[in-house]
Parts: structure tokens; sequence; C-alpha cells
């Protein structure tokens, strides 16, 4: 495995790009470090399809450079980079048996058949398709030819990193819960490098040690699900992260307290001087508690979705959304109160340092 050094990577699809919308890559500069467990995440268009080709050596960078254990392999072939890659769709010879699907990688390498014969039964195990080691491909399910897709990249002992592109679409929910669970005990287990782009914050989440979140070409923020939580570096990771998404809204802000419309809130503490631009204050709703004193608010709708319920209201002409218990009254005159934990300012979309 290896360690992964993007520097100032930028990549744009058309000629002679002038300027930063004409990049699908405006600037990445990150390194993945040998062993770790990584989501690229973040919406369609956002770039991390892009970085993750540009990684496996489907696409060469227009700028930056690319370096595999501090070598430069910018301008290697996929190849010559020894990566695995697992599709969105699987990949496999349909005609072969899964044993000859594993096995071929290797003996396309020159492996003596004896070793190659060891690696396909180790990688059945881990994989859980030595069962059916001698059937065809053909007539398999989504999930079982998606394993065969990871297997391939699991048998080889050479590989730099494995990369995963959206690979549980195709896959039916129960089953994507299984691979997610599969695929962090292989990590576990080998501490193979890997790179995982999904769309979906449960898959991120439940799958990396770290999540790398995109928005419009660029990193906007790096860390562990907890931290993309409870401090936000970018409003788009706070209403993307998290179900629903943080409440964000403009504000005024005059040392420690935040006016909105005709409400104060205290702050935990004063933003860092010369903060300027577009002020906003962003606040999970986990952090929002609906009680009988506060400020008011009108209760627009409230969704019971088992375990607790989202309280959906209008507070100083803006959305906001509260979580509560699935057990706890809604008073009839509701107003709510913002718990300083989980309160955030932001400038111009960027999270704001507060001090004591």
């Amino acid at each position: 495995m290896a360690r992964i050094d993007c520097h100032h990577i930028r990549h744009a699809y058309g000629p002679h790009p002038k300027s930063d919308k004409d990049y699908a890559l405006k600037e990445v500069h990150h390194a993945f470090e040998d062993g770790g467990a990584y989501a690229l995440l973040g919406p369609s268009g956002c770039g991390k399809t892009t970085l993750l080709n540009i990684i496996s050596g489907l696409l060469y960078p227009s700028h930056g450079e690319l370096l595999f254990d501090g070598k430069d392999v910018t301008n290697l072939s996929t190849q010559e980079r020894n990566i695995a890659q697992v599709f969105q769709f699987p990949v496999i010879y349909d005609t072969m048996t899964v044993y000859d699907n594993l096995a071929f990688p290797l003996r396309n390498r020159g492996v003596p058949e004896p070793d190659v014969d060891r690696k396909v039964r180790d990688t059945l195990e881990m994989t859980g398709l030595a069962d059916m080691a001698k059937r065809r491909a053909r007539g398999l399910t989504a999930d079982q030819k998606q394993k065969i897709s990871l297997g391939r990249g699991l048998v080889r002992s050479d590989v730099n990193a494995i990369l995963f592109d959206e690979p549980l679409t195709v896959i039916d929910p129960h089953m994507k819960w299984v691979l997610r669970s599969q695929l962090k005990q292989l990590h576990r287990r080998f501490g193979f490098t890997m790179v995982y782009v999904t769309h979906d914050q449960t898959e991120a989440l439940t799958f990396a040690e770290n999540v790398v979140v995109m928005y419009e070409g660029e990193i906007v923020q790096i860390g562990s699900p907890a931290e993309l939580f409870e401090r936000p570096k970018h409003t788009f990771v706070g209403y993307f992260i998290g179900s629903p998404g943080m409440n964000v809204m403009p504000v005024a802000v005059e040392g420690r307290s935040a006016r909105l419309g005709s409400q104060t809130i205290e702050l935990p503490g004063a933003p860092k001087a010369g903060t300027t631009g577009v002020i906003e204050l962003g606040i999970r709703p986990e952090y929002v508690r609906l009680g009988a004193s506060g400020m008011p608010v009108s209760i627009r709708k409230v969704e019971d979705i088992g375990r607790h319920k989202v309280v959906r209201a209008s507070f100083e002409g803006r959305d906001i959304a509260a979580i509560v218990g699935e057990d706890e009254v809604i008073p009839a005159d509701p107003k709510i109160a913002f718990d300083p934990a989980g309160i955030n300012i932001y400038a111009d979309s960027w999270r704001v340092e507060m001090g004591g």
C-alpha cells in the first residue's frame, strides 16, 4: 500500500481554462495516508470522480503532481501505478468461473500457479465467495458480482491502493449494509489504502475513518464523522451531512450576541475581530431545544420517524428544524432555545472561530 500525495492538483476538461469556473477540480492539495480508509463525499458534479480517476491514472491532471510514497507518478499509466479500481457497475468476465475471475489478474502478471491458487483461495474466503468458486459469473446477483470486482483488487499483493467509484449503487439496501461492513472488516484486517467515492452520506460515514467533503470542485473539509457533524467548516458540510441538515440563518453579530429579526441569541464566544462578509449562524436540529420558554416559533409540521420527531417551524420568518424525543410533548405555545455547544458562526460560508 502507499501514501498518496496530491500536490496542487487542478483539472479542466476543456482546452485553455481561464478562470476557476473552467476547472472541474479547482485545486486539491492533500495527502491520503498509507493504510487509511477515506471517503470522497459530495453531490454529483463536485469533482470527486475526477479526483479518483486522476489518482488511478484514467485522467492526467491539467496542473499539479501526484506522488505515491514520494515517487512522481503523474504521467504513469494505471498499470504502472498498481492501482485496483472497483466501478459503479461490476467489471467481470461472465463466461469465467468466480475462481478464474479472481485468478485472471495474477495469471496476467505471470504469477506462478501455486501462488495463484493460494491467493485466490484466501480471497474467496475473505469475500465470502468460497461456496461459489466453480460457478460461472453470468448467473450471479449484482452484489455477488461486485464482490468479485472487489476480490480482484484484494487478490493482488502489489496494489498501492484500492479505489471505489460508487460501488454499491446497483446493490439493494440490505446488501449495501453487508458489503460496507465487510469492507470495513477487510480494511481493519489488512490495512489497505482505500479511497471510496460516494454521494451517500450514510455510506461515507459508516465506511471511512476520514471523510473528504467536496463541493464545486474543491475540498471544503476533511475529518472524522464526528468532526463533520459537530464542527462543519463550511455551511455546505452543515446541510449536506445530517438528516435534517444544519439550520443556517443570516444574523448580525456584535460581540457575544447574534441578532435575527427581533431576537437576540447569546453566543458561546465572540467571533474573531475583523470578521466580515455575509454572517450566518448555523445550528443542527439536535441542538435546538423546544419547550415552554425561549424564543417563539410557529410550528408548521411534525414528522414522526420512530425514534424521534422532526419539528418543522418558522422562526423570525425563517425555516428551522428541531429534533425532539419520541415521547416528548410539544407545547401549545412553543418556544425554542439554542444549546451553546451547537452554535457555529460563518462568514461567507466558512466557519469562524469564537473566543472566550
